[in-house]
C-alpha cells in the first residue's frame, strides 16, 4: 500500500468523527435555544422567584410593599434574557448530556461506560441541590444581613444620641446623615438578581466537588491518602475560594467554606471507597498484589 493510500485510510475516520461531532453540536445548540425559549415565557415568574428572598428581607424590615427599579429601557429586558440564558441551559442540560455521551461512549469500553455513566447523572443532581441550598439557605442569611445592616446602625446611632431605639418604616433606612439626608435603599433588578445567580452558580459548582475528586479516584489519578495528606492546602485553597465567589461579609464566607470542606472530607470517604472496591475486584481475579509482596519481589530479583 502506498503512502498516499495509508494518509487517505487514516483521514477518512477522522472525517466522520468530525461529522459526528458536528451534528452532536448542532443537536446540543438547538436543544440549547429551545430551552432559551421556553425559559423566556416564564422568565418573570422565575425572577419572582428568584428575588423572593429580597422581598421577604425587606418585609421583615417593615417595608409593606418591596419595590426594586431598573435605570436604563433594556434592562429589564435583559434581566429576562439573562434568565432565559441560565435556566434555558438548565432545561436542555439533558438533552446536550446525552449528546457528549452519545459522542464519547463508542470510544469507552463497557467498563468505562459503567463508571462514567454514574457521574453524568450525579453532576446535575448535585448542582441543584448545591442551588437550592444558596437560594433557601444562604441567599437569605446574605440579604438580611447586608439590608438589617441598616437597622443595626441606625439602632446604635439613636443610642449614641440618648434616644429611644426604633426601628425604621418603609423601606429599610440607615440614619439620617448631618444635614439631614436619609439615605434609603431602592435596588436595582439586574444587581440583585446578580447577588442571587452568584451565590447559586458559586454553591452549585462546589457542590461538583465529590463528583469531580471521585471520577478522578476511579481514573486513579488521585487516592485517598493523597487527598488526607494536602488537606491543610485544601483549606487554605477553600478559604480563597470563599473570599473569591462570595460578598465581602464573614457569613456566607464561613457558610461557603464550611461546606466546601464538608465536600472535602465526602469526597475522600467516596475515594476510599472506590479504591476498596477496586481492591476486592482484583483480589477476587487474584490480580491485586500488597504492596510488602511487591517488596519482597524485587528483593528476590536483586538476589543476595
Amino acid at each position: 500500500m502506498s503512502d498516499t493510500d495509508q494518509v487517505e485510510d487514516s483521514a477518512a475516520p477522522l472525517i466522520e468523527h468530525l461529522a459526528e461531532l458536528r451534528t452532536r453540536l448542532i443537536r446540543a445548540v438547538m436543544a440549547f435555544i429551545v430551552g432559551i425559549v421556553l425559559a423566556f415565557v416564564v422568565a418573570e415568574p422565575i425572577l419572582q422567584f428568584l428575588l423572593g428572598p429580597i422581598e421577604a428581607t425587606l418585609r421583615e424590615l417593615g417595608d409593606p410593599s418591596p419595590t426594586l427599579q431598573y435605570t436604563s429601557p433594556q434592562e429589564y429586558l435583559f434581566t429576562l434574557f439573562r434568565i432565559s440564558m441560565v435556566f434555558g441551559f438548565a432545561l436542555a442540560f439533558p438533552v446536550i448530556g446525552f449528546q457528549l455521551w452519545r459522542f464519547v461512549a463508542p470510544g469507552l469500553y463497557r467498563t468505562e461506560k459503567n463508571a462514567f455513566l454514574p457521574f453524568l447523572i450525579a453532576s446535575p443532581v448535585m448542582f441543584m441541590l448545591g442551588a437550592s441550598f444558596a437560594h433557601f439557605v444562604v441567599t437569605p442569611l446574605a440579604m438580611a444581613f447586608f439590608l438589617g445592616f441598616a437597622d443595626v446602625s441606625s439602632i446604635f446611632a439613636n443610642l449614641l444620641q440618648g434616644a429611644k431605639p426604633e426601628l425604621p418604616e418603609g423601606a429599610a433606612i440607615v440614619p439620617e446623615t448631618g444635614d439631614g439626608i436619609r439615605i434609603t435603599f431602592f435596588g436595582k433588578v439586574n444587581e440583585s438578581l446578580d447577588i442571587t445567580l452568584k451565590f447559586i452558580m458559586a454553591f452549585g459548582l462546589c457542590f461538583q466537588l465529590p463528583v469531580l475528586l471521585t471520577l478522578m479516584g476511579k481514573a486513579g489519578l488521585v487516592s485517598a491518602e493523597g487527598l488526607k495528606s494536602v488537606r491543610k492546602y485544601a483549606v487554605v485553597g477553600i478559604l480563597v475560594l470563599a473570599a473569591l465567589v462570595t460578598p465581602p461579609d464573614v457569613i456566607t464566607q464561613g457558610i461557603l467554606f464550611v461546606v466546601v470542606y464538608g465536600l472535602y472530607e465526602v469526597s475522600i470517604f467516596l475515594v476510599s471507597r472506590v479504591e476498596k472496591t477496586r481492591e476486592a475486584k482484583l483480589r477476587e481475579e487474584g490480580l491485586w498484589v500488597d504492596d510488602e509482596d511487591e517488596d519482597e519481589a524485587h528483593t528476590e530479583d536483586r538476589g543476595p
